[in-house]
């Protein structure tokens, strides 16, 4: 039997331009970019697994240094017993000017190369690890064009960066039938950042920190165990922080007192103070409450470590003061037609308030 664990698109030195951080966040989340690393790292000593598979995107290279990848070396030099898996993807690419190339890696970290699919063995684990770096940040090569079958005696493994969901992708297209008729006991993947256990036998494990708000839910790493060609494999969360995505519906009984409880109420208060969230305010308000967003993220700011809002609140408007003052344009127009509707009637009602939304931004000519 050997033991693994997955890992990969750790993106260690990443700057979170991207994302709506202060300067001073952004930093604290780079730092937690290093931690769980190093707690990977230390999870799999303490599980004495016999593989650490790293698929791809172990740092950006854009902003890593000749003492981060000597970082990289010595905290991987603690796991003595374990052989370590890296392939390069398109954010740690392999190539002449490879931070990868300056450090004597030890002799239990594999990097494997970038002339197409190759193969190490491992005697003692009566295990064949196949893989594969990128060489530059775009890539479509044919790795498998002269890939041989599998000695089915061994345990087989691929660790690979690339891209099964688009046959058109400029990362490294896979497919993902054929990867599965290649019959390996299991099919380590990097490049996608959702963890997705696509079978027993397959997996993206995904960032095991989340970058941004286009990762929202739990991250972590990929634990498996392959034996008699049988392979299970299991998601384990393992981030420090994650992002999360809250839709909160308001009425035009709530006070203003009442829209911040909502908020606060959106989840455990244990969660607030650690994970980052973007909360959607929808619905309609009264029209003598004055929202102002950055005043309630201020407002706010003891409760949640990060809060981003999104407005998409609509004002209860007086009708019948809005149909006097609108009564020669479309807008009293609107509301006149609306009126003859059961505007108690939910869907009604919003219809109403939707159109008078648009009509009085001005997004429809007048």
């Amino acid at each position: 039997m050997v033991k693994f664990i997955h890992t990969g698109d750790l993106h260690l030195g990443l700057q979170f331009k991207g994302v709506s951080f202060s300067g001073e966040k952004a930093n604290k989340r780079r730092l937690e970019l290093w931690d769980t690393f190093e707690r990977i790292i230390d999870k799999g000593i303490q599980e004495n697994v016999d593989f650490l598979f790293i698929a791809g995107d172990l740092f950006e290279e854009k902003y890593f240094t000749l003492m981060d990848i000597n970082r990289v070396k010595d905290t991987l030099s603690r796991a003595e017993n374990i052989d370590i898996i890296i392939t390069a993807g398109n954010h740690d690419t392999l190539n002449k000017n490879s931070l990868y190339n300056l450090v004597d890696w030890p002799d239990n970290v594999t990097i494997f190369g970038t002339e197409g699919l190759s193969k190490k063995e491992f005697l003692n684990k009566n295990t064949n690890i196949y893989g594969y770096s990128w060489d530059k940040g775009e890539n479509n090569e044919d790795v498998f064009n002269d890939f041989e079958d599998l000695d089915t005696s061994k345990i087989n493994i691929l660790i690979i960066h690339g891209d099964i969901f688009s046959k058109d992708s400029v990362y490294l297209p896979l497919d993902k039938n054929y990867l599965s008729q290649l019959e390996f006991d299991y099919v380590g993947l990097g490049h996608i950042h959702k963890p997705n256990l696509i079978s027993n036998k397959m997996a993206y494990c995904g960032s095991p920190e989340p970058l941004d708000f286009g990762e929202i839910g739990q991250h972590g790493i990929i634990q498996g165990t392959v034996e008699n060609k049988n392979t299970t494999i299991e998601f384990i969360p393992f981030s420090n922080r994650i992002f999360l995505e809250k839709t909160i519906v308001l009425d035009e009984t709530l006070s203003y007192l009442d829209i911040i409880d909502r908020i606060k109420e959106c989840d455990d208060v244990n969660n607030l103070s650690n994970n980052l969230y973007r909360i959607k305010l929808e619905g309609v308000i009264n029209r003598d409450i004055e929202i102002n967003i950055s005043d309630i993220i201020e407002s706010l700011s003891n409760y949640f470590y990060h809060l981003e809002i999104i407005d998409n609140i609509i004002i209860d408007y007086d009708l019948e003061g809005l149909e006097e003052d609108n009564r020669d344009n479309i807008i009293g127009y609107f509301i006149r037609e609306m009126k003859k509707k059961d505007l108690e009637n939910k869907v009604n009602k919003d219809a109403l308030y939707i159109g008078l939304e648009v009509l009085m931004k001005g997004k429809v000519g007048i």
